[in-house]
């Protein structure tokens, strides 16, 4: 009797996200699936209101990377010019006003950084800046052409406009809407982009976008949304007590970008490796199942893939390397009981700051140490932290926050090691040593 090999269906772009968790909401759950079995041009777009992306615009990001590997065409639209409105979405008060220089110089920052994702070679995909078309519009006849088409009472009732007017909302917040729904429109009639995609906060103004396209082109598009991810206890995914992770590694370094994965929370390891790595969903499972100690070689995979997308490959090897060696350096002296261990020299991914050689011949306080590396945002929160034991240098514990560290601390490099609880380093290095 004859047999036949059944292939598994292959996965398109929607399988996928549903399987790693990116969408929250579509406008036709019916129709989205179906129109991208096929080929389509999808956009994002992203306000230039800093120099550096954030981990927490990476979901979005994943996702245009995603839609190119399913042979879609993604669009990364630079806001430069709804940057100079600002967006009032998911925003307690007004954005900062930039100048057209500082939105300028953040935006070519954000094409740089795009590339570390996508390619933009031939037409795989497409970097625009809007800029080339809103500064360009007449205020009447943009007026007279798009904001007839919209409803006051209708804008009111969205759920970013309803929330800042508590607050209070400015009229030009108030008319970023109409040049969102407007981009869509230019994206959709000259470039053919079928879906808007965004951060759930975006979903009324990508309906305004379809809204708008269907009544000036009598066609239809389409929009995904995707949830605001929270970690596990409850903090919005990219904040830490020091402010945003950043991918550009002159405001967050490699290994303090490595660092801040590794430090995931237990609960959040599967569902990261999921949204923030492009491992197979078998292998993501596999380390979804590890429990208790084997559970940091998952945190390591992760954080060893998250780097390597942004920092590459060699700088991700380097981060990897200098965690372990301090991670085995905290266990062996968690293990001697608080016994005096070796100084451990952990190469240069580590933060370091270079001081003088002179200040150290009298000493310096030791929570003045913690204060001047960053790794205390003040002296009297130092001193607490020392007071509560959670401060170490060398891997000693420190007793007294007015300790003096003086040169005697340092090894023969000229340099000593800091420490904050069990996570957090910082080195300090001598100069001309």
């Amino acid at each position: 009797m004859k047999t036949f090999k059944h292939e598994p269906p292959v996965k398109t772009v929607y399988d996928v996200f549903i399987e790693r968790g990116f969408i929250e909401k579509v406008t036709d759950e019916g129709k989205v699936p179906e129109i991208l079995e096929g080929k389509v041009t999808c956009y994002i777009g992203f306000d230039p209101t800093a120099s550096s992306f954030h981990v927490g615009n990476l979901v979005p990001i994943m996702s245009l990377t995603h839609m190119q590997r399913h042979g879609h065409q993604p669009i990364a639209l630079v806001g430069g010019g709804t940057g100079l409105v600002g967006d009032p979405s998911g925003k307690d008060e007004m954005r900062q006003i930039l100048t057209y220089d500082e939105i300028a110089e953040n935006a070519e920052s954000q094409r740089k950084q795009f590339s570390l994702f996508i390619d933009f070679s031939g037409d795989k995909a497409l970097l625009l800046n809007n800029a080339d078309w809103l500064t360009k519009l007449n205020y009447i006849n943009f007026l007279r052409d798009i904001g007839v088409h919209f409803s006051v009472n209708r804008m009111l009732a969205t759920e970013s406009i309803k929330i800042r007017l508590e607050t209070g909302l400015s009229f030009i917040e108030f008319n970023y809407q109409l040049l969102q729904a407007y981009d869509f429109w230019h994206l959709f009639k000259y470039h053919n982009c079928l879906i808007q995609m965004g951060g759930s906060d975006q979903w009324g103004n990508i309906v305004a976008g379809i809204d708008l396209i269907r009544r000036l082109e009598g066609k239809q598009a389409y929009g995904i949304t995707f949830p605001l991810i929270m970690t596990a206890d409850g903090k919005k995914m990219g904040k830490t007590e020091k402010g945003a992770v950043w991918l550009d590694s002159q405001r967050t370094s490699p290994y303090e970008y490595y660092q801040f994965w590794i430090n995931t929370d237990d609960r959040d390891v599967e569902r990261f490796l999921a949204l923030f790595t492009f491992l197979p969903m078998e292998e993501v499972k596999e380390c979804g199942k590890l429990k208790g100690a084997d559970l940091r070689t998952a945190k390591e995979v992760l954080a060893f893939e998250a780097t390597k997308i942004v920092h590459g490959e060699e700088e991700a090897e380097k981060a990897r390397s200098a965690s372990r060696t301090l991670f085995i350096s905290v266990s062996d002296s968690i293990s001697m009981q608080g016994s005096v261990t070796a100084k451990v020299n952990v190469g240069d991914s580590i933060p370091t700051t270079s001081m003088d050689k002179q200040k150290f011949i009298e000493g310096i306080p030791a929570f003045k140490l913690f204060e001047t590396t960053g790794l205390c945002a003040s002296g009297s929160e130092a001193r607490r932290l020392i007071e509560q034991g959670g401060a170490y240098i060398n891997n000693r514990r420190i007793d007294k926050f007015d300790e003096p560290i003086k040169l005697e601390d340092f090894d023969s490099n000229g340099t000593i090691s800091l420490r904050v609880g069990k996570k957090k380093y910082h080195r300090i290095k001598l100069k001309n040593s």
